[in-house]
């Protein structure tokens, strides 16, 4: 798709290269070596589809949707038995991928929904494998909708000439958000901490960008609080795994330093997500994962620490409401205190 700029949606944005459903099988890009390398990850099964959530093979946005297709799995793993037989595997089959992340609010949305779907196909007699295959497609549908709806509150907040620092992999918060803001006329160029150990910030948002003709720089993440004291950065974006309803924002770790490095340097921090956890009163109730150890002793296949010492890797951490300017959304731009506005 093309905006009137003439500016399409980068690579990663776009469904098939998220993830795609083939005669049972889930193809899902792996974002481990994008984009050095273009390489989908074949999952015959939703255990499978599970591992490579877990492995980090898909991360931010992506997870979702591949839960989705790993249920239509479970139900095809389940052709022929009862109705009793095949509910049972679409809920193993549910905690399976909701326990790979359980930060992630998005996995754990997209498997509740997809239990619904094909509870409604078992009761009328419908193919479960099916529709639950349509129904995910018509997620990316509504993701393109809410994107660009999330775009536009996004873009509201950007003047011409601003300059963006951006953490980890906001997804389609920060590409719709550019997308939006080139329709506009609006000049922008782009910061982007490399966030290890992944380097998601470094491959997949500067690429993205890039790809989009914004002029991207790529810093480590212990470069931020520099830029902003130089008055280098206009705006801070990122994601966001999950908010909560007292406005605490989750989301990849390092985000809270920087958020509290632009507070006090008088820079905006606005997080995008698709709507505060009405089940998460507090970050309190939201359970972090804590990851190997051992991934932050290497990067991209090389061990970069001594033998001698160990890791602690977190994989999230917590920025509370005071140090979040607003949280962007489909629905419009709340301040992290009036969360339950967005479900009024």
């Amino acid at each position: 798709m093309t905006c009137g700029t003439g500016v399409e949606l980068p690579f990663l944005i776009r469904p098939e290269n998220t993830a795609r459903y083939e005669d049972g099988e889930v193809l899902i890009l792996d974002r481990r070596v994008y984009p050095f390398e273009v390489k989908f990850v074949r999952c015959k099964g939703y255990r499978d589809v599970a591992e490579a959530i877990r492995d980090m093979v898909t991360q931010s946005g992506g997870p979702p949707f591949c839960a989705g297709y790993g249920m239509a799995q479970a139900a095809r793993e389940a052709r022929g038995r009862s109705s009793e037989g095949i509910l049972e595997e679409l809920e193993r089959a549910a905690k399976c991928l909701i326990d790979t992340r359980p930060t992630n609010n998005g996995i754990i949305l997209m498997t509740e929904k997809m239990l619904d779907v094909g509870r409604n196909a078992v009761r009328n007699g419908h193919d479960v494998e099916n529709a639950l295959v349509q129904a995910v497609n018509a997620e990316f549908e509504a993701r393109h909708k809410r994107g660009l709806a999330i775009g536009e509150n996004g873009a509201s907040l950007l003047r011409d000439g601003d300059s963006v620092l951006n953490h980890c992999w906001a997804e389609s918060g920060i590409v719709y958000t550019v997308y939006v803001a080139l329709q506009q006329g609006k000049r922008l160029t782009a910061y982007c901490s490399e966030t290890r150990p992944y380097l998601q910030g470094a491959r997949l948002t500067a690429d993205a960008l890039c790809d989009m003709g914004i002029e991207t720089t790529v810093i480590t993440d212990n470069m931020p609080a520099y830029l902003m004291s130089r008055g280098m950065i206009s705006k801070f974006f990122t994601g966001a795994d999950r908010v909560t309803m007292d406005g605490s924002v989750i989301n990849k770790i390092g985000t809270f330093q920087i958020a509290v490095s632009a507070h006090y340097f008088g820079v905006p921090f606005f997080a995008f997500c698709d709507g505060p956890d009405p089940k998460a009163p507090t970050a309190a109730d939201v359970v972090i994962e804590e990851r190997d150890p051992n991934e932050v002793l290497h990067c991209l296949g090389q061990r970069t620490a001594t033998p001698l010492a160990k890791g602690y890797y977190p994989a999230f951490d917590v920025t509370p409401a005071e140090f979040v300017s607003a949280i962007v959304t489909d629905r419009g731009v709340f301040s992290p205190y009036s969360m339950v506005s967005y479900w009024q």
